[in-house]
């Protein structure tokens, strides 16, 4: 042990297990403090380290217990013993960090102190290298192997997220890297500080004061409660970063959030009309390939199909036992919806008519349709029906083509198929008739835009030569819809943005990350009560995301009821404050690493502080967190200055002229 060692030596090792150590400390230390060749030094603090050589490495171990040798005898003996009394820290091991400068601290421990081996105080040095910290930033690279503009350019290394509870003036950096190479899980209560934690970590990100500045980032957040337009409103001014908004209200206002209905896939559409998968999903499939058939041109293959889907329900309505007046009323229905330049009233409304109850022509129809005396007929034998591609069609298209797929299953035999699928239409109905759906059913997007849609929402701008970065923050403020609304957008979102990074070439070059606000709301561990279970599409970008350049920062004050899928692929969390012990199970579960001492902490954290663990960091550490500025809309009401003034003042709540007709008229 060197000199310095000796003159910052605080006591003995006076007992030794697998997991617990027993530290005496050196007299004079009272109050557990010791005044050290380079400073005070408050060694007993829970949380802290304490240094014990081993060989040429040192022990590293956290302090989770102190106390003083019990003091025998009457109070008058308590006064005169307790300042000589014997002091102890109860320590367990965590890692081991080589003597040696060069070499980096390891997670657990490979040799034990021996019996009355002195126990030291931590170094900032060796905090730092403990953490991993030592250097924020590194040289930049140019582009493409070119020359760095400017060459004195730095990006970061670490990210400082805030001041230590535990050690005085000593910053809590992540590694980058590893925070965001990963997925992030930041929970808390209400109230504990969770956006302001999401809001400050980011604007610490983008404030670089220097070149370069984190222009490649891509946050999408998905902003259920409207907070982050404030807390991100500065930032293009501090720094070269585009924060983008985009509202989704449920209007299909040219100023707001729309998504094509036809963006959705089957498995959507399915969710979402609630099909039952023997029956009604068959049909919705059919219906969803044929809704672009009538709005083509009556021209080749698509022609040929519509004719055929014609040809086959008017050949089977002609060829059953209903009246004539009733064949005929069925048929002219048909027509009136669906209509070629080949079968439509002009060329068959004369072969259908009924005279004094005699369809005349019934023969002439059933050829003409059909095939016979002369013609070929439209009915194409073993015809595979189009698959839904994603072309656009008209929303109100799919309710016809719905009806056409019941028809088509009706002429091959399945009679009882439209009750069968009774509540899928009417959900359809319902569906179509929802205001807060208007964003979805609008056709204002061109077949060409699906592009043009995914670049908006990464922040990309057209280039000569392809795209570049406009916007580094996208914020979808949701805030004005329903839950159901959110969980079909994040996931329809979630989708489009997980595929395109699948087919990009080469893959992982360009990361994106999700911010998922108030995620148990549409990514619970439960299936979702509402059309569409977005957890799916979650549970996959979880276990696969990282590989393509996709990572979720999920941010809940409700661990357990999230996907367990989801907060199990998280590799670095910033727990605030949780009191609910489901909660606190939750996280014990899943974090078997941590000690009881460490989450024996978290019901009593106070505001604004947290735990940070994970990948990013060595060690567990709490700290407190860096404070944003500005702060998310996300401020507590003051109830006292709302609640106390003066007669007759304005009230605060907007709610705009009254109206003719409005609730609550009897």
């Amino acid at each position: 042990m060197g000199s310095d060692d000796r003159r910052r030596a605080i006591g003995k090792v006076t007992s030794v297990a697998a997991d617990r150590f027993v530290i005496e400390m050196l007299g004079g230390t009272d109050n557990f403090t010791v005044v050290g060749f380079d400073d005070l030094h408050y060694v007993a603090r829970l949380g802290s380290f304490i240094m014990i050589p081993a060989q040429s490495e040192y022990v590293v171990a956290e302090v989770v217990g102190l106390r003083e040798r019990d003091v025998a005898g009457g109070a008058a003996d308590w006064q005169l013993e307790k300042a000589s009394s014997a002091k102890y820290l109860d320590v367990v091991p965590v890692g081991m960090l080589p003597a040696d400068g060069d070499r980096k601290f390891r997670f657990g421990i490979s040799i034990f102190p021996s019996l009355y081996a002195d126990a030291l105080y931590a170094l900032d040095g060796e905090l730092d290298r403990i953490f991993d910290t030592e250097t924020d930033t590194i040289p930049a690279l140019g582009h493409n192997g070119a020359d760095c503009v400017p060459a004195e350019a730095t990006r970061y290394r670490n990210l400082g997220i805030g001041q230590s509870v535990v050690f005085e003036d000593y910053a809590v950096k992540v590694r980058i890297d590893d925070f965001f190479g990963g997925h992030v899980a930041v929970l808390g209560n209400t109230g504990s500080g969770k956006s302001c934690t999401v809001a400050s970590i980011l604007q610490a990100l983008f404030e670089k004061p220097d070149e370069h500045h984190a222009r490649g980032a891509t946050f999408v957040v998905l902003d259920v409660n409207g907070e982050y337009d404030r807390a991100f409103a500065r930032l293009p001014e501090v720094a070269d970063i585009g924060v983008k908004r985009l509202i989704l209200d449920g209007t299909a206002s040219p100023d707001r959030f729309r998504l094509p209905h036809w963006y959705l896939d089957l498995s959507e559409w399915e969710l979402l009309l609630q099909a039952s998968e023997r029956t009604q999903v068959p049909i919705l499939r059919m219906a969803l390939g044929l809704a672009t058939l009538f709005g083509a041109a009556d021209v080749g293959p698509l022609n040929n199909i519509r004719n055929h889907m014609l040809a086959t329900c008017i050949t089977l309505i002609l060829s059953d036992e209903t009246p004539p007046g009733a064949k005929e009323t069925r048929i002219r229905g048909i027509l009136q919806r669906f209509s070629t330049a080949q079968i439509n009233p002009a060329q068959i409304g004369g072969m259908i008519g009924v005279n004094w109850g005699n369809m005349a022509g019934i023969e002439a129809a059933y050829q003409y349709l059909a095939g016979g005396g002369g013609h070929a007929g439209f009915i194409i034998p073993n015809l595979k029906l189009p698959d839904y591609d994603g072309t656009p069609f008209d929303f109100s298209a799919l309710g016809d083509a719905i009806d056409l797929a019941l028809l088509y299953e009706e002429a091959h035999g399945n009679r009882q198929i439209r009750d069968y699928c009774a509540q899928m239409v009417t959900r359809f109905k319902a569906l179509e008739e929802r205001g807060d759906y208007r964003f979805l059913r609008h056709n204002a997007v061109a077949a060409g835009d699906r592009r043009m849609f995914l670049a908006t929402l990464l922040g990309l701008e057209p280039i000569a030569d392809g795209h570049t970065k406009g916007a580094q923050i996208v914020i979808l403020d949701m805030n004005a819809v329903e839950d159901e609304v959110v969980e079909l957008v994040s996931a329809v979102i979630a989708r489009m943005v997980f595929r395109l990074l699948r087919q990009a070439d080469p893959r992982n070059r360009f990361p994106v990350h999700l911010l998922l606000e108030e995620a148990h709301r549409y990514v619970a561990s439960t299936p979702s009560r509402h059309a569409v279970d977005a957890s799916r599409i979650f549970e996959r970008i979880s276990k696969e995301g990282r590989k393509y350049g996709l990572f979720l920062l999920v941010a809940s004050q409700r661990p357990s009821e999230l996907s367990k899928t989801v907060l199990s692929q998280c590799s670095n969390f910033v727990v605030h404050r949780i009191q609910n012990p489901d909660d606190l199970s939750q996280i014990r579960q899943m974090t078997p690493f941590i000690s009881d001492s460490v989450l024996r902490r978290l019901p009593s954290l106070p505001k604004q502080h947290a735990l940070v663990f994970g990948n990013s960091v060595n060690l567990p550490t709490t700290f407190r967190v860096r404070k944003a500025d500005p702060l998310p809309a996300s401020d507590d009401a003051k109830i006292v200055d709302l609640w106390f003034h003066e007669a007759g003042r304005p009230s605060l709540l907007p709610l705009g002229p009254a109206e003719d007709g409005a609730e609550g008229h009897d």
